[in-house]
C-alpha cells in the first residue's frame, strides 16, 4: 500500500490555484481529435491495450491546454472487461494499474484515478440510469476488486465520477473506509436539474454523503452545463464541501448507436460566474468538452483579477466581455 499526502497537504497544493482548479476535459473527446474514435465494450480503455501511448498523447493534450489535474483512463477500465477481452487474469490487472502510470507520463499535476460506476464496463449505457442487472452485492464486488488496484498505484486523488445514484456512491465510499486511500472527489451524472441519472434528489444525496471525512469536494459531472447552476444552487446549504464540475456538451447518449444526440452546446466559460459564486473549485469538462475549451477555461481564469478581501470575502472581476460576480468564494445560493 502506497503513502498518501494527507488529505489537507492535498487540499493546500489543489487550493493554491486561485480561484479554481483546471480539470481535465474528456478522455474519448481528446482520443478523437488525435484521430483514434472509441467504440465497443472497453470503449476508451481499448487503447490500454491497443496503444497506451495514445492515451499519454491524449492526457498531454489537456495539460497543454492548461489541466492541472488528469483524469485517469479506468473509467471504463476493469479487470472482468479486460478478461472478456482474451486477457488473463495477470494482464487484465496490470492494465487498470498501469492507468495512473500514462497519466503521469502526460507530465500531469496531479493524477485522480477515475473511479466509474459499474454500469460504464458494461457497454449498455447503463451507467446513464442505474439500473443494472445486477445484485447490489455483486456491485460492491466489483468496485472492492477495482479500488484495491487502483489505490496501490498511488495517485493523488480519486475521481468517483459519473455516478448515477445514491446507492452505488454509497456502497464506494464504505469500500474506501475499509480500505483506504487518497482524498477523493464524489460527482454524480444528473438527468436534469434537480436529480441524479437514477431519480434521486440531488439535494438529499449531497445533505447525506457530504460528512463523509474522506471527500474533498462534492459535485457533478457528464451532465448538461445548463443543468449545473439549479443543481448546486438548490443544495448549497447541504454541504460545507467546494464543488467540483465538469459537464458535458449538453447532449444525450444513444447506447443503440453509440453516439449523443440532441443538441449541445460544448461552452463553459459562460457558466463559470455562476458556478464560482456557488463555491466551486474544481472546474472542466467531460464528454464534447476537449482541449480547446480547456484552454479556454485556463484563458478566463487569467483574466480574472484578485485583489484584498473584504471583510466578508475575497472578490474579483473578470475584466473581458463578462463580469464575474464579487463575492466568488462564498458558499451562497444564488438569489
Amino acid at each position: 500500500m502506497p503513502g498518501f499526502a494527507p488529505r489537507t497537504e492535498v487540499a493546500s497544493m489543489l487550493f493554491s490555484r486561485d480561484p479554481f482548479v483546471i480539470v481535465d476535459g474528456g478522455l474519448s473527446t481528446a482520443l478523437e481529435v488525435l484521430g483514434h474514435r472509441s467504440q465497443g465494450l472497453l470503449w476508451t480503455a481499448q487503447m490500454l491495450i491497443e496503444q497506451p501511448e495514445v492515451i499519454v498523447a491524449a492526457h498531454r493534450s489537456f495539460v497543454e491546454a492548461g489541466a492541472e489535474v488528469i483524469i485517469s483512463a479506468s473509467y471504463q477500465a476493469s479487470q472482468a472487461g479486460f478478461m472478456r477481452a482474451g486477457c488473463s487474469v495477470t494482464e487484465a490487472r496490470q492494465l487498470l494499474a498501469s492507468t495512473t502510470a500514462l497519466a503521469r507520463a502526460s507530465g500531469a499535476g496531479m493524477v485522480a484515478a477515475s473511479v466509474g460506476p459499474f454500469g460504464a464496463t458494461l457497454g449498455d449505457g447503463s451507467e446513464y440510469h442505474g439500473r443494472y442487472e445486477a445484485s447490489w452485492s455483486q456491485v460492491r464486488r466489483f468496485h472492492r476488486e477495482r479500488l484495491e488496484i487502483l489505490v496501490d498505484t498511488g495517485p493523488d486523488l480519486l475521481a468517483i465520477e459519473t455516478i448515477p445514484g445514491h446507492i452505488e456512491a454509497e456502497i464506494i465510499l464504505e469500500e474506501l473506509e475499509v480500505l483506504g486511500g487518497p482524498p477523493t472527489w464524489l460527482s454524480f451524472s444528473c438527468r436534469d436539474a434537480a436529480s441524479t441519472c437514477a431519480g434521486d434528489s440531488f439535494v438529499e444525496v449531497v445533505r447525506s454523503l457530504s460528512g463523509n471525512h474522506t471527500l474533498l469536494a462534492l459535485g457533478v459531472n457528464c451532465t448538461d452545463p445548463n443543468h449545473v447552476t439549479p443543481l448546486l444552487n438548490s443544495a448549497a446549504r447541504q454541504t460545507d464541501r467546494p464543488w467540483v464540475v465538469y459537464p458535458n456538451h449538453g447532449q444525450v447518449w444513444d447506447p443503440i448507436l453509440e453516439d449523443w444526440a440532441g443538441q449541445g452546446c460544448a461552452q463553459l466559460v459562460p457558466h463559470l460566474s455562476d458556478w464560482l459564486a456557488l463555491g466551486a473549485r474544481f472546474i472542466g469538462g467531460c464528454c464534447g468538452i476537449g482541449p480547446d475549451q480547456i484552454r479556454q477555461l485556463k484563458e478566463a481564469r487569467g483574466c480574472l483579477r484578485l485583489f484584498d478581501p473584504d471583510p466578508v470575502g475575497r472578490t474579483g472581476e473578470l475584466p473581458c466581455d463578462s463580469k464575474l460576480p464579487t463575492q466568488i468564494f462564498l458558499r451562497t445560493p444564488l438569489s
